[in-house]
C-alpha cells in the first residue's frame, strides 16, 4: 500500500451529490494503484508522499492524432482552411514509419503526462506502408503506438479506424492509399486481429482498443450498415462528425440527410458513440445526439486553430450529450487551456459568461473524456474505489496565485502542474518524466526526423 498526503484536493462531496469540492489535508491510501480511502483534515504519516498545492484527478484525452504534433508552429504563413491544411497533414503522414512513429508518439505521450494527462484515446489510421501494402509485421504501426504508450506510462484506447473513400464516391488518393483497407470486412478481420494482438502482449488497463469510423466522407453508407450489423458491442465507436459545412453539403447531396442523421439512419446513433467535433449541427441533430446519450468530443484549441468554428457545446449538454475534450492536433497539449477555451468559445458565441460552470469544464475533462474509452478511469473528484491518476497544480504561481481551487479552469495552465501520478506511481515532476526526461528534448529529437 502506498499513501499520498495533500495539502489540498478535490474530492468528492460527501452530501452525495458527488460534486467535487477543495478539502484540506487530505490522506488518500492506495493500493494497486486504486484509491482504497480517503480521510479529510488529516497530517501525514510517516512513509507518506507530500504532495503540495491542489490536487485534481488527471486529466482524460479524448481526441488525439499523435502525429499531428509534426504540425505545431509550421503551418501559419498565409491565408486558408482547414482543406489547406489538410495537405500539409498528409505531408507529415507520408513520412511515418513504424520506427519514427514510436519514437514520435513516445515523445507527444511524455507530453500528455507532464501536461496533466493520464489517459489517451489515440484516433489513428495511418495502418500500412506508402500506397497502401501491409507491413511485413503484422500491426507494425499499431503496436508503435502501444510501445509508446507504454513508455510514457499513459493509459491508451488505440482507436483503429475504417478509412475506406477520399470523400463521397470518390475513391482514396494516392496521400489516402496507406489509411485504408481493401473492405469493411477485411477491417473487421484486421481489428479482431489486433485486438488479439494487444490483449496477448499488454496490460488490459495499460493499452486497450476501441474502433473508429474516419467520417461519413470516408464510410459509405453501405459500408455503414456491415459496421452496425457486425462491430463487437463490447467495445466504443467514435467518429470526426460535421467538422466541415463542405461534409454536410456533401452529405446532404448524397444522401439525403445530415451526417448524424446518416448514423440514426443505421443504428450508430447510442451511447458507446463518441462524436468528436460535431461543430456545424441543425437543430434535429442536436435534439438526435442528446436523446441518444453520446459523448462528444470537443477539441477547442484545435478548432479555432483550423478555423472550424464553434460548435453548439452548452445546447449538446443541455439535450442529453456527454461533453468531454481532446486536443486533436495538438495545436496545445493542456487540459486546463481545452477547459477554458471550450467556455469561451460558449461565450463569444452567446454573448453570456458562465456558460460551463468550473465543475462542468473539470468534468468533461476528466470522467466525461474517459467515458469515450475503453477503459473509462479518469474520475470527476477522487474518490474510494477510483484510480489512483493524479496532477498537482501550484496555488501560488504567477498564473494561479489567488485563484480559488474549483476557479482553476480560468487561470492554471500545464506550465503549473507540478507533479503527476499515474495509476499511484510519479510519472511527472516540475516538468521533467521521472523515466524519461523532458518531453522537449525527446520531441526536438523525434522532429529532426521528419520535415
Amino acid at each position: 500500500m502506498n499513501a499520498f498526503w495533500c495539502e489540498t484536493a478535490i474530492i468528492a462531496a460527501n452530501n452525495g451529490s458527488g460534486v467535487p469540492e477543495a478539502a484540506s489535508g487530505v490522506r488518500l491510501e492506495t493500493h494497486e494503484g486504486l484509491i482504497s480511502s480517503v480521510t479529510t483534515g488529516t497530517q501525514p504519516q510517516p512513509g507518506d508522499k507530500k504532495l503540495d498545492g491542489i490536487v485534481f484527478p488527471a486529466a482524460a484525452n479524448a481526441h488525439s492524432h499523435a502525429f499531428h504534433r509534426v504540425l505545431r508552429g509550421r503551418t501559419h504563413e498565409g491565408r486558408g482552411d482547414f482543406w489547406v491544411w489538410r495537405e500539409q497533414m498528409y505531408t507529415s503522414a507520408s513520412e511515418l514509419t513504424p520506427e519514427k512513429y514510436q519514437k514520435l508518439a513516445t515523445a507527444v505521450f511524455t507530453e500528455m503526462v507532464v501536461a496533466g494527462f493520464s489517459s489517451v484515446a489515440e484516433f489513428h489510421y495511418v495502418h500500412h506502408q506508402p500506397g497502401g501494402e501491409p507491413y511485413p509485421e503484422p500491426h507494425a504501426m499499431e503496436l508503435a503506438l502501444a510501445r509508446a504508450a507504454m513508455s510514457a506510462g499513459i493509459r491508451l484506447t488505440l482507436l483503429d479506424t475504417l478509412y475506406l473513400a477520399g470523400g463521397m464516391g470518390t475513391p482514396l488518393s494516392s496521400e489516402q492509399a496507406r489509411f485504408g483497407d481493401a473492405d469493411v470486412h477485411a477491417w473487421l478481420r484486421r481489428l479482431a486481429s489486433l485486438r488479439a494482438a494487444i490483449a496477448g502482449s499488454f496490460p488490459p488497463d495499460r493499452v486497450s482498443i476501441g474502433a473508429a469510423l474516419h467520417s461519413v466522407r470516408a464510410v459509405p453508407e453501405e459500408d455503414l450498415k456491415v459496421v452496425a450489423a457486425k462491430l463487437p458491442g463490447d467495445i466504443p465507436l467514435h467518429i470526426h462528425l460535421s467538422e466541415q459545412p463542405a461534409e454536410n453539403e456533401a452529405c446532404l447531396e448524397a444522401y439525403g440527410t445530415t451526417p448524424a442523421g446518416l448514423l440514426e439512419r443505421h443504428g450508430l446513433l447510442t451511447s458507446r458513440l463518441s462524436a468528436v467535433h460535431s461543430t456545424h449541427l441543425t437543430q434535429e441533430d442536436i435534439t438526435a445526439l442528446g436523446q441518444a446519450g453520446i459523448t462528444v468530443v470537443m477539441c477547442p484549441s484545435t478548432e479555432a486553430d483550423l478555423a472550424d468554428g464553434i460548435g453548439p457545446a452548452r445546447e449538446l449538454s443541455d439535450a442529453g450529450a456527454t461533453i468531454a475534450l481532446g486536443t486533436d492536433q495538438h495545436a496545445v497539449i493542456d487540459p486546463w487551456i481545452e477547459m477554458r477555451t471550450l467556455e469561451h468559445g460558449e461565450r463569444l458565441g452567446s454573448g453570456q459568461r458562465g456558460r460551463f460552470s468550473p465543475q462542468e469544464l473539470l468534468r468533461a475533462a476528466t470522467d466525461g473524456a474517459a467515458r469515450s474509452m475503453a477503459t473509462p478511469v479518469a474520475q470527476w473528484a477522487l474518490e474510494e474505489g477510483g484510480v489512483c491518476d493524479l496532477m498537482v497544480i501550484d496555488p501560488a504561481s504567477t498564473r494561479t496565485a489567488g485563484s480559488r481551487p474549483m476557479q482553476m479552469a480560468f487561470s492554471a495552465t500545464a506550465s503549473d502542474v507540478t507533479e503527476v501520478i499515474i495509476a499511484g506511481e510519479l510519472l511527472a515532476s516540475h516538468g521533467v518524466h521521472t523515466r524519461l526526461g523532458r518531453p522537449g528534448s525527446l520531441l526536438s529529437a523525434a522532429l529532426k526526423e521528419l520535415s
